[in-house]
């Protein structure tokens, strides 16, 4: 193992397998980078970064909150509770609840799914869309007030 101490204080080791951790004491940060390109920084209010030789980064915030990002523009992010959050290259979003909703959002409208096949859809305009596991349908304006509903 090579240390090597900076006069600001940063460490830099290098070891037997190449890897290196660089220590910035400054900002109390810790960067590991693994022979096979794997690059790891670790902060000082508990968030960690692995950043893979194929580019994708995943980052696990302090609450345990992981978000990965993906080459392709994708993201997604799984939080504590269970809740999945991905997002699309267009700007769509699609939200998987730990209760087995769902919701999807695009630049058109925000649907919710629910567990017994119902599902609401509103859109840009204000317009809301319930359809229900019986075949009724109940359409209201932005304002709330039903246009149409088709009680079975």
């Amino acid at each position: 193992t090579v240390t090597i101490t900076f006069f600001n204080g940063d460490v830099k080791q290098i070891m037997p397998d190449q890897t290196v951790i660089y220590y910035y004491a400054d900002a109390k940060t810790t960067h590991t980078t693994y022979s096979d390109g794997l690059e790891v920084l670790q902060f000082s209010n508990g968030q960690i970064e692995k950043h893979y030789p194929d580019g994708k980064k995943e980052i696990t915030f302090p609450d345990q909150t992981i978000k990965n990002l993906f080459t392709d523009g994708q993201e997604e992010s799984i939080f504590p509770d269970g809740t999945i959050v991905r997002v699309q290259r267009d700007g769509s979003k699609t939200i998987e609840f730990n209760n087995g909703q769902r919701e999807l959002h695009t630049s058109q409208f925000k649907r919710r799914e629910y567990p017994d096949g119902t599902v609401k859809t509103v859109y840009m305009n204000g317009q809301q869309e319930t359809k229900y596991v019986s075949g009724r349908i109940r359409i209201k304006d932005k304002d709330g007030n039903i246009i149409i509903d088709t009680k079975l």
